[in-house]
């Protein structure tokens, strides 16, 4: 179990976390969230062991994690950490930058490993080809794989999807989050996309103004959105009569208390996205057709 106790920690007096406190069982899935600059990045790090806490403690099981005061080499063998830059080698292959750390003195184990975590990542057809000409998607399949390479423990991830195009993106994130889930790697993932969260996540930690406004399951957050910032990581709401509610909870009916004025439409695809105006207040609902503009339409709410 990772246990993280009354973390504190600051740039330059300036405070990013404070009394940060959670627990993360063994190959559970945690997403961390939150807003540019609430210290997601520097959360993993801390994780990582790359900086030293201004205050609380660090474990995994027995084993406690600190800064480089107390370690040469930063990091330890248990824990690996795929960041947005990736630390590659880029005048060899895909397959050697992957095998890179795996023993030689087990090459058939090699082997197999390399091209398992090949087809993990959907590389297999740029196994020989050196990483210097990959695309920024490739590289970050490249690093994620080379990551698990020697099955860590704990596995921290940030943004792991955020250079990878739409054609690859959904199939990649099953890949790795079920080989993840088989493999009982214990995994953090500090991420902006929902669709890294909803269907892989055990639990979410939402960071906001240095601590912890929520820590709690996908469906129970996306079902019960207290604060604005909660809602807005999930969907397109609104607030009406100080109550958060979802663009597709709202409904077109023959009569109600909210009357609304039709601005836009935005096609979605299964649906169109209609903005309209309440009360002086911008109100988006979904509706399964474009509307004219300028007309006016009832909505009801139905949770």
């Amino acid at each position: 179990m990772l246990q993280v106790k009354n973390l504190s920690f600051s740039y330059n007096k300036t405070k990013i976390l404070n009394h940060i406190n959670f627990s993360v069982n063994l190959g559970e899935n945690i997403s961390i969230i939150g807003e540019s600059g609430s210290g997601k990045t520097t959360l993993l790090k801390l994780l990582y062991g790359e900086y030293d806490l201004d205050s609380g403690s660090l474990f995994w099981g027995k084993q406690q994690i600190l800064g480089p005061k107390y370690n040469l080499v930063i990091g330890y063998d248990f824990i690996k950490y795929v960041a947005q830059e990736f630390d590659l080698m880029p005048y060899i292959s895909v397959e050697e930058n992957i095998g890179k750390f795996l023993s030689n003195f087990f090459p058939e184990e090699k082997q197999k490993r390399t091209k398992e975590l090949l087809e993990v990542v959907e590389l297999t057809k740029f196994a020989h080809v050196k990483v210097k000409t990959l695309s920024g998607g490739q590289k970050q399949r490249v690093a994620l794989a080379r990551a698990l390479a020697k099955e860590p423990e704990i596995i921290l991830l940030d943004e792991p999807f955020s250079h990878i195009d739409n054609f690859k993106k959904q199939s990649l994130r099953r890949r790795v989050f079920n080989y993840l889930k088989d493999k009982k790697i214990t995994c953090i993932v500090a991420t902006h996309d929902k669709n890294d969260v909803l269907e892989f996540a055990n639990r979410i930690i939402l960071l906001n103004n240095a601590e912890i406004e929520a820590n709690d399951t996908p469906k129970y957050l996306f079902q019960n959105p207290n604060t604005p910032l909660i809602a807005s990581f999930f969907d397109e709401f609104n607030t009406i009569n100080n109550e958060i509610v979802y663009a597709h909870q709202l409904g077109i009916v023959e009569k109600s208390n909210i009357q609304v004025i039709v601005n836009k439409n935005y096609f979605k695809g299964t649906y169109y996205l209609i903005e309209s105006y309440f009360e002086n207040e911008t109100i988006f609902f979904e509706h399964f057709e474009e509307l004219s503009e300028g007309n006016t339409v009832y909505l009801s709410i139905n949770k």
